[in-house]
This record gives C-alpha cells, structure tokens and sequence, in this order.
C-alpha cells in the first residue's frame, strides 16, 4: 500500500513563511541604537580655527518608534522602540566626524543645524524570508554669525539587512544603523557643506578682528 505524500502548495508555502517571519509579532521590542565613526579620517587644513556648533531638531512625529513587526502578510504588529534619543546620537555622530576632521565643535561661530525627518526601518515580505529597509532623512543647514544660510542639502541615508527570517528589533537596528552612517558619510563627502563651514568660519574670524 502506498502512502501517500501531500504535495506543498502555494498557500501552504505563504503559511510556511509567515510562520518564519513572524515570530513574537505581538511583543514590544527595544534597541539601543550606536553610530560607528568613519576610519581613515584626515585633518583638514585650517579647521581648527572654526568654532562649530551643532543642533538637530526632531521633526519626527513619534520621537522612539523606529519599526514596527509585521507577520508573514505584512500586517504591522508590535512596534519597535528606540531606548535611546535618536536625535541625540545623530548629533554625537556629525559632532564625531567633524572632530575627527580638524573642527572645533566648542563654539558657535558657526552653527550646522539638522533637522531629522525620518528615521525608519522598514520590513518587506518575500517568498522564502524578509528584508529590512531603512531610511534616514536630514536637511542641513549651515549658519553663519549673522544668521544667514551658507549652505542647505536634504540628505537620505539608505541601509538594508536583507535574507531574514525574524522581523526583530535587533535585525531592524542592523538597517538603521547602517541608514545612519550613510546619511552622516554623504553629508561629510559634500565638499560643499566642508567649503561652507571653512568659510563661514574664516569670514567671521575677521569680522571680530
């Protein structure tokens, strides 16, 4: 007698991965979230006599949510909490780079302002497992003394972890920390916002003279 095997269908695939991903879709989770400063940083030439101040205004409407789970049909579940200020490390992290690269950040002769849009991570149903999308969005300003704008750039940060199986906190902190340092890299690799701060900086020097 033979027995027979019943075959894996469509439907029972999608139940297959919705069991995968969804895990405890109904529980909270916290992350505590870090920035990795840049390596192979040099000093840039006169940067030590600009006096930068640095301020970052939260726009974001819920302040700690940083994800939210979803199950296997992309229903959004439990949300995903930052257990430490997002605004506050992106401060400590442009306030890093600029160090690192010669800048005074004791001063206010002139002021790098961001204000923080976005900070998300995002999960994505696939056939087999998930992914995690997230975003980071910044508009920097750069002020002089006077008040006046030296420079203005809207900066999206972009960070994946791809092949999950598991829509946690933990796998959402991967992308986010990566949108994180993307966002602070572009902003660092813009000549533009470098010249403006070198400038501003030497121009109010003089004035004070």
């Amino acid at each position: 007698m033979k027995t027979l095997i019943p075959k894996l269908t469509i439907p029972g695939c999608a139940l297959l991965t919705a069991g995968l991903l969804s895990g405890c879709a109904f529980t909270k989770d916290y992350v505590a979230l870090s920035y990795a400063p840049q390596t192979n940083v040099s000093k840039i030439q006169g940067a030590e006599a600009i006096m930068v101040k640095v301020e970052v205004v939260d726009s974001r409407t819920i302040k700690d949510k940083v994800s939210v789970k979803k199950n296997g049909y992309g229903m959004e579940m439990a949300s995903i909490i930052a257990t430490n200020d997002v605004a506050g490390l992106l401060k400590s992290a442009i306030q890093t780079e600029l160090t690192d690269r010669g800048f005074n950040c004791g001063g206010d002769t002139v002021t790098v302002s961001a204000g923080l849009s976005k900070f998300y991570s995002d999960f994505k149903i696939g056939f087999w497992s998930g992914s995690a999308a997230a975003e980071v969005i910044l508009n920097v300003h750069v002020k002089k003394a006077d008040g006046n704008i030296a420079f203005s750039k809207l900066i999206a940060g972009e960070g994946a972890n791809p092949s999950l199986q598991i829509m946690s906190g933990e796998n959402a902190r991967i992308a986010l920390e990566a949108a994180l340092k993307d966002a602070v890299s572009k902003l660092m690799g813009d000549s533009a916002f470098i010249e403006s701060l070198l400038k501003s900086g030497s121009k109010a020097q003089a004035a004070s003279r």
